[in-house]
């Protein structure tokens, strides 16, 4: 999945489940889930997602949603394979948009 967020420093959960086409509360129940995704959170509890944050929200929508694996086993996927596993969905990650781009550019012609 190709997701477009502008380049800055923090995201609010509504963009980002926005971009990723889900509801804030699926969000907010893998934050709990999931100990890679650590937001940091404001006075009033509003939650601001780092780009790093973002990586791995992206990492783990590919387990869960694109490949099926249940909450138990992506933990443990992340746990076990995780550099492994990181560096195959980044070059995913890199064909996708490639795949995107030229998409975008048969569009244009």
């Amino acid at each position: 999945m190709h997701i477009e967020l502008p380049e800055k420093r923090y995201y609010g959960i509504g963009e980002v489940a926005k971009a990723f086409k889900v509801n804030a509360s699926l969000i907010r129940f893998w934050e709990k889930e999931f100990d890679a995704l650590k937001p940091k959170k404001n006075a009033k509890g509003n939650r601001k997602f780092t780009p790093e944050d973002i990586k791995n929200l992206k990492f783990i929508y590919h387990l869960v949603k694109e490949r099926g694996f249940t909450l138990e086993g992506a933990k443990t996927h992340l746990k076990e394979e995780k550099k492994q596993a990181l560096n195959k969905f980044e070059i995913i990650e890199k064909l996708e948009s490639i795949k995107a781009q030229l998409t975008k550019i048969k569009t244009q012609l």
